[in-house]
């Protein structure tokens, strides 16, 4: 699926498919436009493609061969096309996750309770030798019937 196909859909769609509105996609490609290097041959796919794979990749997570193969591009091609688009757009600092102490703070009070669970052994009634006097008579019984 190429930009050229979806560039027209509603916005509530175009985010639906690509996980980002249309003013955000326009300020992707335009920080790929401008700092993604630009020498030796060029590439297959235009900058505004090659964010629409890495996002199709990070929304689906479909495999790279398949992605490959619906852009006509090779495997490893679209290794180091997710790599750079990642790596550009993280560099560039204005996508970006709040840190860990940000997404933890809350106002929820929690209370903790400790429940004492550790095993303890049953005592059961045994003779010297460890077995029980009720079911060592009752098999001498029953064995005695059974032989006479």
């Amino acid at each position: 699926m190429k930009y050229a196909e979806i560039q027209n859909l509603s916005d509530a769609k175009f985010k639906r498919l690509t996980g980002v509105p249309h003013p955000i996609f326009q300020q992707m490609v335009a920080i790929l436009e401008g700092r993604m290097p630009t020498f030796g041959r060029p590439p297959k796919l235009s900058r505004a493609d090659q964010l629409l794979l890495t996002l199709m990749y990070w929304r689906e997570y479909r495999t790279q061969f398949h992605i490959g193969q619906a852009h006509g591009i090779s495997e490893s091609a679209v290794c180091r096309t997710i790599q750079q688009v990642e790596k550009t757009l993280i560099e560039s600092g204005q996508f970006t996750l709040p840190g860990k102490k940000k997404l933890q703070t809350s106002d929820t009070l929690i209370e903790v309770v400790i429940i004492d669970a550790t095993e303890q052994p049953i005592e059961r009634p045994k003779n010297k030798k460890g077995t029980l006097v009720a079911r060592k008579s009752a098999t001498r019984k029953k064995r005695s019937s059974l032989s006479t």
